[in-house]
């Protein structure tokens, strides 16, 4: 078994640590110092109610995937058998065991479909029992900065467990790290948390204290100063509502039918400048139906830049394309035979 399969992103920036500066209350009188002390105790007991609780309401929603080579966790998406997890956990397999929070025997379960474009797939209970509870999911555009979370699945193999967190950010995009060669997903409107997240985390829930997952575990960022090893309190999740929409339609229709993810209509690859440093996209192909095609760009173009994006390699087109929507006009600008042209494309979808 590998690396229990959570995705992990570099991160560059500088960490800042945070001072925490205890509060000072002036002096005043005995009863309002009882006040202040009685309350603390009272607010916290709520806090914990409320944790066991959404713990109570969403856990047994949350399964364990084992496949050959993998492990990772996953969401009940409805009564019928349905389980939302990542691409990256299923991987190349068809079949895998399932095991629910109750620690019963584990359950088989095959492919529905797998969309690495978005890291997500959906499996599906071979005989689902009954009883079986499925998640409720938030709209996550309404997702706030500060708002308590908590992350449950089965970190380095251990099943149903729970961290909490806030939501960090929302809007997030975010490039995965390099699979069998070929470059990771790049993923938009990713929200991010401090809630801890593991290998074996990945596809499991990330819950609101109403009780509705607002986002599906996927990626540690990592930091290259410390070796690539884990930045604490620094994860992402695919946000609910992208979650709801490319697996009703993997449910639906086999197949997702509407990606809502701008496409520029060319296979690229990264090519290096005289100093060796990545310096654009090479246009490999351009098909005639495609956005670039027909806005002139041919094969043996070097695209350097998506409206005001600097593009130095697949991953920054890609990360640039993720702002856009099918549909959208975009500049291009490129390098032809040695001289800068621009071109308006009309972008596709992916």
């Amino acid at each position: 078994m590998n690396d229990s399969r959570i995705r992990a992103i570099s991160v560059t920036a500088s960490l800042v640590s945070a001072l925490l500066v205890a509060g000072c209350s002036s002096p005043g009188s005995g009863d309002s110092g009882e006040s202040t002390t009685q309350a603390a105790p009272m607010a916290e007991s709520d806090l914990q109610d409320d944790y066991q609780q959404v713990i109570k309401d969403v856990l047994p929603s949350v399964v364990q995937i084992d496949a050959s080579e993998s492990l990772g966790s996953g969401v009940v998406y409805d009564n019928k058998g349905h389980v939302v997890t990542n691409a990256h956990v299923v991987g190349k397999e068809r079949t895998f065991k399932v095991t629910t929070a109750t620690g019963e025997q584990a359950l088989t379960a095959k492919l529905v479909v797998s969309y690495p474009e978005q890291d997500l797939a959906v499996i599906k209970l071979d005989n689902p029992p009954s009883g079986l509870k499925a998640a409720k999911f938030a709209d996550s555009t309404k997702a706030e900065v500060g708002q308590i979370v908590l992350a449950m699945g089965s970190p380095l193999g251990l099943s149903s467990s729970v961290t909490q967190g806030i939501i960090s950010a929302t809007g997030r995009t975010v490039s995965e790290g390099r699979t069998d060669g070929a470059p990771g997903a790049t993923i938009a409107n990713m929200v991010q948390t401090s809630a801890a997240i593991n290998p074996g985390n990945s596809g499991g829930a990330l819950v609101t204290l109403d009780s509705e997952v607002i986002g599906i575990p996927t990626l540690a960022a990592t930091d290259p100063e410390l070796g690539d090893s884990a930045a604490p309190g620094i994860g992402f999740a695919i946000p609910s509502s992208m979650v709801k929409t490319v697996a009703d339609q993997i449910i639906k229709d086999g197949k997702v039918t509407d990606s809502g993810r701008a496409a520029l209509g060319i296979t690229g690859r990264t090519v290096l400048g005289d100093d060796y440093k990545p310096a654009g996209v090479a246009v490999v192909a351009a098909p005639k139906d495609g956005g670039a095609a027909e806005a002139g760009i041919e094969a043996g173009d070097i695209i350097t830049k998506l409206g005001d994006a600097e593009i130095t390699t697949i991953t920054s087109l890609s990360e640039a394309l993720a702002g856009e929507k099918p549909g959208d006009k975009a500049q291009v600008t490129y390098v032809r035979d040695g001289a800068d042209k621009t071109a308006d494309v009309t972008l596709g979808e992916m």
